[in-house]
């Protein structure tokens, strides 16, 4: 399916809409009044008080259930939208008087402008999110092309079709191509119209994207990441049950959920006694929200048996769909996920030592430690290369903060300076 200028075409048309698209696109930046900032918010502001009254909920329901997102967490993301999140948003972002910079002389002004056109290369692990990455390149006076990650349930196009019926000025700032991440050429061709590429996937998305862009072409990545927390001997119950509760929440899916724990010791014999402590927590965890998907649980059992036969681990405990795996390295890694954690020792003062390898990939630590000790091992955190340092709630989100350490918008605008 293609968005195309605010009309739905087949996929059979795509050869000769992308033959179109420079032109189109260069009409578009060659006219003297430009997409606003206001005319985006208003839209989505419209948008976001359809979701909260319902208007979507035949769509997001049946995805709410299929991942279990609680209805309540829909809502707040929805917020997002709001025309009060995104004003805020930019005077964050871009400075509270983003649209009006005080000049650096008398004769030279300065202003934030777009970059010009964008390129989205989407992921597909959180429907709505192709949508938003749009929506962040019109806050930014972007014209904007997304290509839709593989399995895409056609919600993005839907969104953004609302979105342009809200303003239909937006309609030749949104282009949207379903193209397979094989058509290796085709992708070449629209990169080549970008001023930015924003590619969101793994190490072989980012590789791709390198491989297809010109040297001129900015490229804006947000990749894959992996997040963890780290727990000392002052840790409480109620803090690992705050741990447990996110990791069955989320299902460790996102870049933010916990793969696994850290644990402020160099003694096999104490690690091995708190994953016992922390299984305990984790089963009760997983009773109050019910199991994980059926699939899921039974190929984790087949890995599981398999590391056992094997004695691959110090210690593997493992009932009803939960696991805590002790492991004697002092690697970052993925888990098996779908509630299922390593644990690992790493004390405090190899921690830059330990993690610093993987700077490119960490974002989240939540820390699970008396107060007292936070904030030294916040800095030995930041200082391997964490961005985000939470509670238990590694996922939790604050309207405002930045992704991955920086922020969008600024990703996507330049400073110009002109002499008057």
């Amino acid at each position: 399916m293609i968005l195309y200028k605010g009309n739905i075409y087949q996929d059979s048309m795509q050869d000769e809409l992308i033959t179109r698209l420079e032109s189109d696109i260069v009409e578009t930046l060659s006219k003297p009044q430009r997409l606003t900032t206001d005319a985006v918010i208003a839209a989505s502001e419209k948008m976001y008080q359809k979701a909260a009254n319902g208007y979507y909920d035949s769509i997001a329901v049946p995805l709410l259930n299929e991942f279990g997102v609680s209805y309540e967490r829909y809502q707040a993301m929805a917020k997002a939208f709001s025309a009060e999140v995104l004003r805020y948003k930019c005077e964050i972002e871009l400075g509270r008087d983003f649209s009006n910079l005080p000049p650096l002389t008398s004769g030279t002004v300065r202003k934030i402008a777009p970059l010009g056109l964008l390129f989205h290369v989407a992921a597909g692990n959180v429907d709505g999110l192709p949508a938003y990455s749009v929506a962040e390149g019109l806050l930014s006076g972007n014209i904007n092309i997304l290509k839709l990650p593989s399995g895409d349930t056609g919600l993005s196009v839907k969104l953004l079709s609302d979105l342009i019926a809200e303003e239909p000025s937006l309609a030749e700032y949104i282009y949207v191509f379903d193209v397979p991440s094989t058509e290796f050429e085709t992708l070449k061709r629209l990169a080549k119209l970008a001023d930015g590429v924003v590619v969101w996937g793994g190490d072989m998305a980012q590789r791709a994207a390198r491989e297809m862009c010109d040297v001129t072409t900015k490229i804006i990545p947000w990749g894959h990441k992996l997040s963890f927390a780290y727990a000392t001997k002052n840790v409480t119950d109620e803090q690992l049950k705050g741990l447990a509760c996110h990791i069955c929440a989320t299902e460790q899916v996102l870049c933010s959920s916990c793969q696994g724990i850290f644990y402020d010791t160099d003694s096999l014999e104490e690690l091995q006694q708190f994953a016992r402590r922390f299984f305990e927590i984790f089963k009760s965890e997983n009773n109050r929200f019910g199991k994980a998907d059926m699939a899921m649980r039974g190929r984790n059992s087949v890995q599981l048996y398999n590391d056992k036969l094997e004695n691959k681990y110090p210690l593997i405990l493992n009932d009803e769909g939960v696991s805590v795996v002790v492991k004697e390295d002092r690697e970052l890694e993925l888990s098996y996920t779908f509630r299922n954690v390593w644990v690992k020792a790493l004390p405090h003062d190899k921690i830059v030592q330990s993690l610093k390898k993987q700077k490119g990939y960490l974002q989240t630590c939540g820390l699970l430690c008396d107060v007292s000790e936070k904030q030294s091992l916040a800095d030995r955190l930041i200082s391997a290369g964490v961005v985000r340092v939470t509670g238990g709630d590694l996922s939790r989100t604050f309207f405002g903060e930045a992704h991955d350490g920086t922020y969008p918008l600024r990703e996507y605008t330049k400073i110009v300076e002109i002499d008057v």
